[in-house]
């Protein structure tokens, strides 16, 4: 597949159209999209026409922009003009189009991007798989009986299957690097404000996307990143290109520790191997300083769906959809639901912030002796697409530490996270190294990815 880099550059220069980018996009998703549902809503002769346009203008000498005619998804929770955000509910789906871009997507469209279509995410953002009453299962390429994760699963399936070269995601609590673990992708949890997320104020939720390539996600993040007066909590411009620094940056000597499992956390014997051998090979490659040691913070699983879910009934009751939309409600939001009514005498607002604070300086503490945290980017390889809410892994009690145990540190904490491409299993499942560095430094963790993946090169067998 042509990558985000190769288009934008060629088309830029005029010896690519725009317009054949966009139908090779779309005959890429009539051939594969069937299997996959990864795009759940496209707009063709939109697309076509913006393409058009871009060639027009290009042929008059006007440049269009560092993403010129790169074909894109957005991710069904994001708004994008001439489409609804249904946020995978069926009580969305057939609302108005909207009329105006998510000051992301307009700053991607801005530079030339041009969208083909919105992709598939768990109803409201809330399953690490993607199974929704509304818009069906999404699955992954490399096995589509198993799932590309959540909530970003229709994104990082595109991408994967060659569909298009990057679509964007949102990550919550690891809704960007689970699905990138799972379909083999660089997926980076920014550091929160570096891309300005203009809905209110955001405790856990950054906007970012996947790419198969690192210089991909480079050029994104310098499109992307910046700050918005509208977002007081928006980082200013770094004084470099990301795309430039993933090339120069000096990270040898740096700090790093691996961890198995956070001492908490349950995961595959499998995945732990695959991890543990990435990370190794990445800190001879960098030339890293391997710490050895062990790191245990605080498990918040409990405290970040108390926080984000304690007034999960009363939205939906809010939003008129409770008591009687209840069977239209996907498996995931119905199994959430339920353990917030179980456990609401439970419920100690006060006390799970105060345990994230307690992360928050535990975190602290090991950046002023680390630079760098190590570990599986997931508890577990690829699942069954159809499940949800996995409690057994590994014949273990994972109830309270989920599919995705390591994601919700960086997001509690506001640090940089990235998951890059760690190996396979025996069955051919690929499998993520999760990376955590200091607040701001996506610099690094850029560069680290880079340095594996110019030292362990991946590949994808259908293109």
């Amino acid at each position: 597949m042509k990558t985000l880099v190769e288009i934008s550059t060629k088309v830029r220069r005029g010896e690519w159209k725009a317009v054949d980018m966009v139908n090779d996009a779309y005959a890429k998703i009539d051939e594969r999209n069937t299997a996959l549902n990864a795009f759940i809503m496209m707009n063709r002769e939109g697309a076509l026409s913006v393409a058009a346009e871009m060639d027009g203008k290009i042929a008059r000498g006007i440049d269009p922009g560092p993403l010129a005619g790169v074909p894109f998804g957005v991710k069904d929770l994001e708004d994008t003009a001439g489409y609804p955000t249904t946020q995978g509910s069926d009580f969305l789906k057939n609302t108005p189009p909207k009329t105006k871009d998510s000051p992301h997507v307009e700053r991607l469209k801005a530079a030339g991007a041009i969208v083909v279509g919105k992709t598939a995410t768990a109803e409201y953002g809330m399953d690490s798989a993607v199974s929704t009453y509304a818009w069906g299962v999404t699955r992954n390429p490399w096995n589509p009986q198993k799932t590309p994760g959540g909530s970003s699963g229709g994104s990082a399936a595109a991408v994967a299957a060659g569909m298009v070269p990057f679509a964007t995601a949102t990550d919550g609590g690891g809704s960007i690097r689970q699905p990138a673990a799972y379909t083999n992708l660089v997926g980076l949890k920014p550091s929160h404000g570096r891309i300005a997320k203009v809905n209110g104020f955001a405790n856990w939720s950054v906007h970012g996307t996947v790419t198969r390539t690192v210089a991909d996600y480079a050029r994104y993040l310098d499109v992307a990143a910046g700050p918005d007066d509208r977002d007081r909590q928006s980082l200013p411009q770094v004084p470099y290109r990301f795309e430039d620094i993933i090339e120069t940056l000096d990270v040898s000597g740096m700090r790093a520790l691996f961890t198995p499992d956070c001492g908490y956390a349950v995961v595959e014997p499998e995945v732990v191997e695959l991890a543990r051998i990435a990370a190794d090979r990445l800190m001879r490659a960098a030339k890293l300083v391997d710490t050895g040691g062990t790191f245990h913070p605080t498990n918040i699983y409990r405290d970040w769906g108390a926080l984000n879910l304690a007034t999960l009934e009363e939205d939906l009751t809010r939003d008129g959809i409770l008591p009687d939309g209840y069977d239209r409600l996907s498996d995931m939001t119905k199994f959430l639901l339920n353990r917030i009514r179980q456990r609401r005498a439970e419920i100690n607002l006060k006390a799970s912030w105060k345990r994230i604070e307690e992360l928050n300086n535990q975190v602290a503490v090991f950046f002023r002796d680390h630079d760098l945290l190590m570990s599986p980017a997931t508890g577990c390889k690829p699942y069954d697409a159809h499940l949800t809410a996995l409690q057994i892994i590994d014949g273990r009690d994972a109830s309270e530490t989920g599919v995705e145990p390591f994601g919700m540190l960086a997001n509690a904490c506001w640090n940089p996270s990235i998951s890059i491409p760690a190996g396979f299993t025996a069955d051919g499942l690929p499998v993520g190294l999760q990376i955590t560095a200091r607040r701001h430094r996506d610099d690094i963790l850029l560069r680290l990815a880079r340095i594996y993946e110019q030292t362990y090169p991946w590949t994808y067998p259908w293109d």
